[in-house]
């Protein structure tokens, strides 16, 4: 997750702008409907289907406009977008995690959508969302979908061994070594990408970045504690010696084959949960909130994905864009993704009682409320990749905890123009 194109991957995106429409010329001269192109990065089998069903409905009220749906995928589309948008020829609606949105707009990719169909309902929206969503006081995308990362694991086991959901990473570390002992079972895999390394980090009181006193944090001691929690786990057993190659896929797979209890996730994960053997019925899947750290407080990233519109489309295709990105945030269209595919709404008035009638959903919505907002910074991503390069080598052993985190204090600085003025401690 949130890892560095390949250069494979950057050779297809220069064939993928070439597609893009940003301007699909022909549509409103010859008299018929604009064309739009909407690059969604959602998972092609368990979220896409549903959103090409709203898709339909779209265009059945709206006659004069078409969407051309591209599904990209997530690890190649920010690069994608900006290959394109560079080449005067991006697509006119992108769904963009809300790490690049910030970075999108200072590069004057994005539209701002103040007044604009887009955010007549803005009210609604959680402002929260909507803030993180603002560059220099102005709106660059609405919020489509949002998730934290929770604890997910599986009822069956833990009741075989006889615990309960930990609520401090002690309590998880001896949960672990009592499901292995009494059930054979691994205790938790965790992902070795730095983004899953934030609860860990919030939990102990550690941010990135100081916004405010603009500092690079990611390396005091609260960061320092963080991690070597992490590399404490995996070297007593507690945690999974994770594959460092693909480690969120072979997460997947032993959480879904009930070859571990417990694994940190979040909702656009359940889907696929759900298709796995040990989950066959739906109830056996528990979610609560993150263990907290040494102090007693336990801490999740807020994530999600926007919806933003191409600021070198023309009039026609920003404005059908903007009625097409008004249609799918509206309440009816996210209640409907929600109980299609089990994403979490970005307005209260879409959890409805039949959304929240879902246990896996209703408990994602509680640990929404404790959630903390990724730093509102251009570049974030990038930040996320340099961090876990150095991650993976501190918990391979090949660095120290320090050394690490040092490293990647250094390397933000240095790489991440948004951080230049920032200080290291």
């Amino acid at each position: 997750m949130r890892r560095g194109i390949a250069a494979t991957a950057l050779v297809a995106s220069l064939a993928l702008a070439a597609t893009a429409c940003g301007g699909d010329s022909g549509d409103k001269a010859t008299g018929g409907p604009v064309t739009i192109t909407w690059w969604d990065t959602s998972d092609a089998t368990n979220e896409a289907p549903a959103y090409k069903k709203l898709i339909e409905q779209f265009e059945a009220a709206n006659k004069d406009i078409k969407v051309k749906y591209q599904n990209v995928p997530f690890a190649e589309a920010e690069q994608k977008y900006k290959t394109a948008a560079q080449a005067g020829n991006a697509p006119d609606v992108l769904r963009a995690d809300v790490g690049w949105t910030a970075g999108l707009a200072e590069n004057q990719y994005l539209a701002p959508l103040d007044g604009t169909p887009a955010t007549k309902e803005i009210d609604s929206f959680n402002q929260g969302l909507v803030d993180g969503a603002k560059v220099d006081g102005k709106l660059y995308g609405v919020p489509q979908v949002t998730d934290a990362l929770a604890l997910l694991y599986n009822k069956e086991i833990f009741a075989k061994a006889g615990v309960q959901p930990p609520t401090t990473w002690a309590e998880l570390s001896t949960a672990a070594k009592s499901i292995k002992t009494k059930t054979g079972v691994d205790g938790i895999y965790l992902n070795p990408d730095s983004y899953f390394a934030l609860p860990f980090l919030y939990g102990e009181g550690g941010l990135m970045v100081d916004t405010e006193t603009k500092k690079i944090t990611v390396n005091d001691e609260a960061g320092k504690k963080a991690v070597q929690t992490v590399v404490d786990m995996i070297k007593d057993g507690v945690a999974v010696k994770p594959d460092y190659t693909d480690g969120y896929n072979n997460m997947q797979a032993a959480f879904k084959d009930g070859r571990v209890a417990m694994v940190i996730n979040g909702p656009w994960s359940t889907a696929d949960d759900l298709s796995g053997k040990a989950f066959k019925n739906k109830d056996n899947l528990g979610v609560a909130p993150v263990p907290a750290g040494s102090g007693g407080k336990a801490g999740t990233p807020t994530g999600g994905h926007n919806l933003v519109v191409y600021n070198g489309s023309d009039a026609p295709h920003k404005e059908a864009a903007q009625k097409f990105v008004a249609f799918m945030t509206s309440a009816k269209s996210q209640e409907f993704a929600a109980t299609e595919t089990g994403v979490l709404p970005t307005r209260d008035d879409a959890y409805t009682v039949k959304v929240v009638a879902d246990p896996i959903r209703a408990s994602f919505k509680n640990v929404l409320a404790d959630s903390t907002a990724r730093p509102a910074v251009a570049g974030v991503s990038d930040m996320f990749a340099e961090w876990t390069k150095q991650y993976i080598e501190i918990l391979k052993g090949n660095t120290t905890v320090e050394k690490g985190l040092d490293t990647t204090a250094d390397k933000w600085k240095t790489n991440i123009n948004s951080l230049k003025e920032y200080s290291v401690d």
